[in-house]
């Protein structure tokens, strides 16, 4: 095999109470590659459209997670990589991690899987430097693993898939403004309180425990965030708004997907969900600001080959 085209899923991360340790992979958003085995070493993209990003390798995603993955192997060839970019830029639901994880997914297939799937969550982290500044695996590790995913530590990795509830549905409604994560970032306050602490690792711990038992009021209750959220809310017009009309529609929980400015709700069921996404639209209708808005079952398998 020369040539692999695939498919890089859209993910949500933090998942409010989860910041830079819990994400999910949805069903159907996403991007697509297409990298191909050459005789001339390195790593080369030839091709990016739906987007406006670099194409020298040390500057784009893919290309610097692509090089991390090949500086751990002795291969003897090198790889051309075609981006077909779905997800927008600074969208908040994953456009720079599906390039990073498409990225060394590919290569890696056509290397003849040296790495395990969790292994490359390593080297996809590497080009999450490129467009946030740090390496985080939120973003990464569902977008290769699929479902639920929770990064225990960073030194050493160790991220652990959780298989997703059968009913959860995820809503998504992407306003055509962006926010980027560094900017994101930087509102956030270095320390918090030992009060909202407390609060916030009881609910990641409630979080996990109610997707491990299916019992989906207890991941309602859980879906709260007391330390970013209120820091970054103010970036995204009508968050406020949007998310209690989600809420009021029966959603189990709603927040900021990722750094935003998209805003997702969790809920149970495709019926509640497309009520979900009415009400959340007609919140966000009154900022006259363009928006798409998604509904997706969760992907259990993410990164994956495809053939069409």
């Amino acid at each position: 095999m020369t040539e692999i085209k695939i498919f890089c899923p859209a993910t949500i991360a933090n998942l409010n109470c989860g910041f830079d340790v819990l994400g999910l992979c949805l069903e159907g958003i996403g991007d697509e590659m297409i990298i191909r085995k050459v005789a001339e070493k390195g790593i080369r993209i030839i091709q990016i459209t739906g987007a406006d990003l670099p194409f020298e390798t040390e500057k784009n995603v893919a290309g610097v997670a692509g090089v991390a993955l090949l500086n751990a192997t002795n291969s003897e060839f090198g790889f051309e990589i075609e981006i077909y970019k779905k997800i927008k830029a600074g969208s908040g639901i994953g456009s720079s991690s599906a390039s990073a994880a498409g990225a060394v997914f590919g290569i890696n297939e056509l290397l003849g899987r040296p790495f395990t799937k969790h292994e490359l969550v390593y080297f996809a982290m590497k080009g999450e430097v490129v467009a946030s500044g740090s390496e985080h695996a939120d973003n990464v590790a569902p977008c290769l693993l699929g479902g639920f995913t929770l990064v225990r530590g960073y030194n050493p990795l160790d991220v652990i898939k959780i298989e997703s509830p059968s009913e959860i549905y995820a809503v998504v409604l992407h306003p055509h403004i962006e926010v980027k994560t560094s900017d994101s970032r930087a509102v956030l306050s270095p320390t918090v309180s030992l009060k909202s602490a407390i609060t916030q690792w009881g609910n990641l711990g409630g979080l996990i425990a109610g997707l491990y038992t299916n019992d989906y009021q207890l991941i309602g209750r859980s879906l709260q965030d007391v330390i970013v959220e209120p820091a970054r809310k103010h970036l995204i017009p009508n968050f406020d708004k949007v998310k209690e009309n989600a809420l009021q529609s029966g959603a189990l929980g709603a927040g900021i997907s990722g750094a935003g400015p998209s805003i997702f709700a969790l809920c149970k069921g495709k019926i509640i969900a497309n009520s979900v996404a009415k009400s959340m639209s007609n919140a966000y209708a009154d900022t006259n600001i363009p928006f798409d808005i998604h509904i997706s079952k969760l992907n259990d398998e993410g990164t994956k080959i495809i053939t069409n």
